[in-house]
């Protein structure tokens, strides 16, 4: 883990959109995607990094993109396949160039299990995005089979919020959102398989997809990391409580405890959280793809 954590990337002569997590650095007819240490939460970005967490998230996103051999944007992670600029130590591991898209403007989100905003909604009304489910069912309980649950794009400093499969194809045409349900839960399907044999949970995980300039849908963004994903340890799951989690869950719970009104700057992390989460990130690594 890299003893001075990358907060912001700086590239001479280039000038990024700062994401939550990324920056993204536009050459034209592609980007580079550089993934920092910023770790965000309620909507912040926190002012304390956390070492590695970007290569962990780049490492993350490359392995899956091998393992599922799916059409997707990425070109390469080679430094010496990006303009010299980008060709700085800091950058190792952590940058990716890949194709440029038109984005779709829809998060497809893919659940087998019940937390988060669907436990929410399930427990007010018995529907995740308005699909009904059956009764009696717990916080973490596995569905009867994994579903689709498209979530509008937010801008930076807002929510995603959950849309039903019929305002999905109000937004982007039933033949895009159909073929999108599909390929989400078929890839959902096989990480989920995957990552199970290796004792983790993959509870739910949200995909990015964009259109390249001959029409074809490929994915892109981060790819079924900790960021993107709820993943749980398969040997401490317990239907009816709140499982423990390879993401900043920890940094959440540590905020709760503060006096943080969440409206105003966040509070610096304390040594010992950065410390435990950034081991959540690599143990996730470490047990997904058997490498540090």
């Amino acid at each position: 883990m890299p003893a001075d954590p990358l907060l912001q990337s700086q590239v001479p002569g280039f000038t990024p959109r700062h994401g939550k997590v990324r920056d993204v650095y536009d050459l034209g007819d592609k980007l580079v995607i550089v993934a920092t240490d910023r770790i965000s939460a309620f909507d912040y970005i926190l002012p304390t990094p956390i070492p590695g967490k970007g290569a962990i998230l780049t490492a993350l996103t490359l392995f899956w993109l091998k393992q599922l051999n799916i059409p997707n944007h990425l070109i390469s992670a080679d430094l010496s396949h990006m303009p010299p600029a980008f060709q700085r130590d800091e950058l190792a591991g952590r940058a990716m160039l890949v194709k440029k898209t038109t984005v779709v403007p829809v998060e497809c989100v893919a659940r087998g299990y019940l937390a988060g905003s669907g436990w929410k909604e399930y427990q007010a009304h018995g529907t995740v995005c308005g699909i009904p489910l059956p009764p009696g069912l717990q916080l973490a309980s596995k569905l009867p089979e994994p579903i689709f649950t498209p979530a509008t794009k937010a801008e930076d400093g807002e929510h995603d919020e959950n849309i039903s499969f019929e305002q999905m194809v109000k937004a982007v045409g039933a033949e895009t959102a159909n073929e999108l349900k599909t390929r989400t839960l078929d890839v959902y399907h096989r990480a989920a398989e995957f990552a199970e044999k290796r004792g983790i949970i993959l509870a739910d995980t949200k995909f990015e997809w964009g259109h390249l300039p001959t029409g074809e849908i490929i994915l892109i963004d981060e790819v079924l990391t900790p960021d993107s994903s709820r993943y749980w340890p398969k040997d401490t799951y317990q239907p009816g409580s709140s499982p423990l989690s390879f993401d900043k869950q920890f940094v959440r719970d540590w905020l709760e405890t503060t006096d943080w009104d969440k409206s105003s700057p966040p509070p610096m992390l304390p040594e010992a959280v950065v410390t435990r989460t950034a081991a959540k990130y690599q143990e996730a690594l470490s047990r997904l793809t058997g490498k540090s």
